[in-house]
């Protein structure tokens, strides 16, 4: 929880070069380490600051844009260096209205990091268009975030579509709403909760093609 206070106030100062420096400096550990040490506890920091009116909107915009740069280039040293065919094909996207996204490239990173090929969408990701990638691109792995409440109605929506077009696909639903909230009514049964990203790391530790069940949790 230090390394992450000291990475939020980092953060907060708006000065890319000594945030890349602070997780430069730790790029040698494992990338879930650095992610649950250091960036996650930064973001809910930054959050809560918000939310309490300590920061401003500004401030926390600066924040996620040097986190998302730090993200991307952390992402780029820290490259799989697996040569054979990737183990599965994942996409990941906000659903339409969410702007939280880190979270999101995070996990989406985690899997390039175990070798998988991905697409990442980001942020506010109408259906028709996740729909279209998933029937063309037949993924093995669907992931989605939401993080505010009043976007729980179409999660259902979006889980029961994917899996329709999609059905050997596994569905993960991530994003703060899943360790806070029992969200059985807005998703679809085969849909599974990921509260962490340790849950997406034993997950994919687990996996084995054609034998995804057994790798749940």
């Amino acid at each position: 929880m230090f390394k992450g206070t000291e990475f939020a106030d980092i953060l907060l100062k708006g000065n890319t070069v000594l945030a890349w420096k602070y997780i430069e400096a730790y790029k040698d550990e494992e990338i879930l380490t650095i992610y649950e040490d250091i960036i996650t506890p930064a973001m809910h920091r930054i959050g809560l600051l918000w939310e309490n009116n300590k920061i401003t909107v500004a401030d926390e915009h600066i924040a996620t844009a040097i986190c998302d740069f730090v993200l991307s280039r952390l992402s780029n040293v820290h490259k799989s260096s697996q040569d054979s065919a990737p183990r599965g094909r994942a996409m990941f996207l906000c659903l339409e209205g969410e702007q939280h996204y880190l979270g999101l490239k995070m996990a989406n990173y985690l899997f390039v990091d175990h070798g998988w090929d991905t697409k990442y969408f980001g942020p506010n990701l109408p259906l028709e268009y996740a729909l279209q990638t998933a029937a063309e691109w037949e993924p093995d792995v669907i992931g989605l975030s939401v993080s505010i409440v009043t976007h729980l109605p179409k999660l259902k929506t979006y889980c029961s579509q994917l899996e329709a077009i999609s059905p050997s696909a596994t569905i993960f639903v991530g994003g703060r709403l899943g360790a806070k909230y029992d969200l059985t009514n807005h998703i679809s049964r085969n849909t599974l909760i990921s509260s962490d990203l340790s849950t997406l790391d034993n997950w994919l530790k687990n996996y084995n093609m054609g034998e995804k069940e057994n790798a749940a949790y």
